[in-house]
């Protein structure tokens, strides 16, 4: 017994120490990260929330008054009603073409071979390195009555065309800033594609376009349903485009918060639009993923 005794110490005493953070509990791990993004995002937004329950006194501004008169004042108004119509069909327009257009685009992308692959993928991302302001007075000169869009109508003997404050170019506008979250989504989801199960599907004896379809497609949901809903997010609570190029006749939930702030200076109805505009956009966005998904589940059995 007592040979063995040293030997029993000796492996105790060189018994590996449990790491520092098995100590610490995750909550208090994660506790900077929390209040960093409770400071920056949820207190706001319940400040927002509260303040739509004020009332708005021109002579005073904002009254503290618990009552629902901002939220009956916009659900019930047809005006209001149209500017949300009009945000979430531009939303919709939107993601639909950068998902027309992004889906071939990423496909095309990820088939190339460097340097090439390289060198598209950079004039993808280049439109994020302007600044969308900068953009937005871009597509104006473009889309004006003297831009070059006309001056090249005017050359086959068309036009001039109003394009400019139009929802053609709020769409156009929308669809160039938003296309690249659209295509690196995608393309990432190729990444992860394995080539060989196309391989399989062509040998035997499926058509290109039923490997596209069959094979490919259903891979690709996942990157098409996180670019759609990061499109429709951001499409929908544009602000700069539409104020820019859809001028002061189409109206947008973005540009209506920012005439309630500024103009009229009615703080409590222009928070109770962004609260509605934020509620809607989550609701419609849940759906569609909760669809999506469904769908994609069924087809992947």
């Amino acid at each position: 017994m007592d040979s063995t005794l040293p030997a029993t110490q000796g492996t105790s005493a060189h018994a590996p120490r449990a790491p520092w953070h098995a100590f610490v509990p995750l909550w208090l791990m994660s506790a900077p990260a929390l209040l960093l993004f409770s400071t920056l995002v949820l207190v706001p937004l319940a400040m927002t929330f509260a303040l739509t329950f004020y009332r708005f006194d021109p002579a005073i501004g904002p009254i503290a008054a618990f009552d629902f008169h901002n939220y009956v004042e916009v659900l019930g108004s047809s005006y209001f009603h149209t500017i949300f119509l009009r945000t979430f069909g531009i939303a919709l327009l939107t993601t639909v073409l950068c998902v027309a257009i992004g889906t071939p685009e990423a496909y095309v992308l990820s088939r190339m071979s460097d340097p090439w692959r390289s060198i598209f993928l950079l004039v993808i991302l280049a439109p994020l390195l302007v600044s969308v302001v900068v953009r937005a007075f871009g597509w104006s000169m473009l889309l004006n009555m003297n831009g070059l869009v006309n001056q090249a109508f005017a050359l086959l003997g068309l036009g001039p065309y109003k394009l400019e404050y139009t929802t053609f170019a709020i769409v156009i506008a929308l669809v160039h800033v938003m296309l690249p979250f659209m295509v690196i989504p995608v393309w990432t989801a190729l990444q992860r594609l394995d080539p060989q199960t196309e391989n399989a599907a062509l040998s035997l004896m499926a058509s290109p376009a039923t490997t596209l379809r069959r094979i490919v497609l259903p891979q690709l949901m996942p990157g098409i349903l996180s670019g759609s809903l990061m499109v429709f997010g951001l499409s929908a609570s544009a602000f700069a485009i539409p104020g820019l190029l859809g001028g002061r006749r189409l109206k947008v939930a973005a540009t209506a918060v920012y005439d309630q702030f500024l103009s009229s200076m009615n703080w409590p109805l222009g928070a109770t639009i962004a609260v509605l505009l934020l509620i809607a956009n989550l609701v419609v966005m849940l759906t569609y993923y909760r669809v999506l998904e469904r769908r994609y589940a069924r087809s992947m059995g």
